[in-house]
């Protein structure tokens, strides 16, 4: 029979397989699913995992990761992660029992995400500075996230076979794998354009990635830890405040276009959202700007 590790890098691999989960949701459960299985080891239970542990492990499991003063959100993960592994190892036949089913997922209070205004957004692009390759691609980096509310995962990914320059619009391989087409607005599309343009005549003889839209110096993928990085350079070019993030682009796209009356439906759509309730999460973020610019203009608010 299988040993714990072995069960658990099963699931894993089904859920990346089978279930198309991200690169990122299979890690984290890989961390989280390894901290348990320590936790059971250093208590002398590993050799009954998974059909011989009872709920009051699990019990002490998740009162010790809160007495260790884990954050809500990442002990509601870990608990996510040992029901669906429990799950996985009952409809396998690995397990007749899921003492898993013990666990309560800690209330987690929605978070409204941070976001840029439209001249704050205007300020970030207008800080790179016209002086070539380089510069171009910065803008059109920016100018896609917004345009677009593309993830930073999603852009980095983008082939130049992807973008349709004419008609304004990028294949996005979103979370899950699941592929959709964004539009990425004028803006972005010509700011692409004279990026790809510059970078055809900078790189005519040069070795470097042609199947990638956004390349770096040296000629490879740009990564997500590089946009993060050009994102924070701008910023702090443009004088806004410190904590500036690639991901407020796209908060900032969903409010934006909410702001201006688009269907929250069809905001779904765009930014790849499985769940509606996912993005009803920027109505809040819309009522509440409405609810400020009624409190300092309205005479009697």
């Amino acid at each position: 029979m299988a040993g714990p590790h072995e069960l658990v890098d099963r699931f894993l691999r089904h859920l990346a397989a089978e279930r198309n989960a991200s690169e990122h949701t299979v890690r984290s459960y890989g961390r989280d699913l390894a901290q348990f299985l320590d936790f059971i080891e250093e208590r002398g239970e590993l050799g009954a995992f998974p059909s011989e542990l009872t709920r009051l492990t699990f019990r002490a499991y998740l009162a010790g990761l809160l007495e260790k003063g884990y954050a809500k959100t990442s002990v509601a993960r870990k608990v996510a992660a040992l029901k669906s592994l429990y799950k996985f190892l009952l409809l396998r036949g690995h397990t007749k029992t899921n003492p898993a089913s013990a666990l309560r997922t800690p209330k987690v209070g929605k978070r409204l995400p941070k976001l840029l205004s439209v001249d704050q957004i205007t300020r970030l692009i207008a800080a790179v500075p016209a002086d070539g390759l380089w510069s171009l691609r910065d803008v059109a980096v920016l100018e896609v996230l917004y345009g677009g509310g593309l993830r930073v995962s999603e852009l980095v990914a983008a082939d130049v076979e992807d973008v349709d320059i004419s008609d304004g619009i990028i294949r996005v391989r979103g979370k899950g794998k699941k592929e959709r087409i964004a539009p990425i607005g004028r803006s972005a599309s010509r700011a692409v354009e004279r990026y790809l343009e510059e970078r055809s005549r900078h790189h005519s003889r040069a070795r470097f990635d042609r199947s990638a839209v956004f390349i770096n110096r040296a000629g490879s993928r740009l990564t997500v830890r590089s946009v993060r990085r050009l994102v924070d350079k701008y910023a702090a070019a443009a004088g806004l405040a410190r904590n500036v993030t690639p991901h407020m682009l796209r908060h900032s796209f969903a409010t934006h276009m909410l702001d201006r009356g688009a269907d929250l439906r069809a905001v779904q759509e765009l930014l790849g959202h499985e769940s509606l309730s996912t993005t009803q999460l920027y109505t809040h973020l819309t009522a509440e700007r409405m609810k400020q610019t009624y409190d300092a203009a309205h005479p009697r608010a």
